[in-house]
């Protein structure tokens, strides 16, 4: 049975997400000769250290009824440089501009040859070369399938399973919250305005839902689709982006009566071109998925047009993602 010590840095939705999957998930690591262990978690305020394992329920109970994990005031940054663990889930929130913490926490795991597998997109739009570059350098592997599409498997898919076809274009929905507002505007013959305020009620936005609404989420998934499928080095400031604060029901009125309606899509091509915008689709057509689904139309020389379906977000979807990262990383290196 080989030990597998594992560190978890952000502990919201997604981190608590892949922390309840892996606890989950223990028979099947054991049953494949692995012992997972979380030994380590950090938030935002704080960290906990365990060298022979935490408990996860407990870990989650703790943060839900005081917020804190426990009384040690380390950084995750902290952690990563003091503690001795084999693989980093990196799930601290995104920050396009700079990168963030997340950044700075994979950069300095990759040194340390750890292994490091994230949800976080702000470090790959910022500095997708240099941390693949340190990832080589230091024999570790990056993986990052969680940070297009959820639970809908793109990344792995395209670089592993479809290896043997050059892959022309990928155009897709990978913004769940833009969905929703275009498909509930349509249904329920409202304004941009009220299906916002729903979805900000039901959890759907965020609070300042510009991120998903003016189309910057999209673009960093298209750039990370660009430089990792594609091996081109662009940036957020490479993509061509609108968003769907302009859309009014009446344009979805007038594209339904061509059997068409609007959704949000983002693309990029072998050609470079690299753009997010709302466009016409036809109805029954693959892109056309309602509600909170994500789909990504893969165009190939040798299989056609490949499509794939399903949830872009949600902690425990966004977490099997991180699952399929964690048994790739597990299989190639113990």
């Amino acid at each position: 049975m080989k030990l597998i010590k594992v560190a978890i840095a952000g502990f919201g939705s997604i981190g608590q997400g892949v922390a309840r999957v892996i606890d989950m998930e223990q028979d099947f690591f054991k049953s494949n000769s692995y012992d997972v262990r979380v030994v380590a978690i950090s938030d935002s305020k704080s960290s906990i250290v365990n060298k022979d394992g935490l408990d996860i329920k407990k870990c989650l109970e703790t943060k839900k009824a005081t917020r804190r994990l426990s009384d040690d005031n380390r950084t995750s940054l902290e952690i990563i440089k003091e503690e001795e663990f084999d693989i980093l889930i990196e799930a601290t929130p995104t920050d396009i501009e700079t990168g963030g913490s997340g950044l700075e926490n994979m950069k300095e795991a990759l040194k340390r040859k750890i292994h490091v597998i994230t949800s976080n997109k702000g470090p790959l739009t910022v500095a997708f070369g240099e941390l693949t570059e340190t990832a080589k350098q230091n024999g570790c592997e990056l993986k990052y399938e969680a940070t297009v599409g959820g639970a809908m498997p793109v990344i792995n898919l395209m670089r592993e399973m479809m290896a043997g076809n050059k892959i022309n274009s990928i155009r897709g929905i990978f913004n769940g919250t833009c969905n929703y507002i275009l498909t509930r505007m349509y249904e329920e013959k409202s304004s941009y305005e009220d299906i916002l305020t729903e979805a900000m009620e039901l959890g759907i936005a965020e609070t300042d839902p510009s991120y998903d609404v003016d189309g910057i989420d999209t673009a960093c998934k298209v750039v990370i689709l660009a430089n990792s499928i594609f091996g081109m080095n662009k940036t957020i400031k490479d993509v061509k982006i609108t968003g769907i604060t302009k859309i009014t029901y009446e344009a979805l009125e007038m594209g339904a009566k061509e059997d068409k309606t609007i959704k949000l899509i983002g693309e990029v091509t072998r050609e470079g071109k690299l753009l997010v915008e709302p466009k016409l689709v036809p109805l029954g057509h693959p892109l056309a998925v309602s509600g909170t689904l994500n789909v990504a139309a893969i165009n190939t020389n040798l299989a056609g047009e490949i499509t794939v379906t399903g949830k872009g977000a949600g902690s425990i979807e966004t977490a099997s993602a991180v699952l399929s990262d964690l048994l790739y990383v597990l299989k190639k290196n113990y």
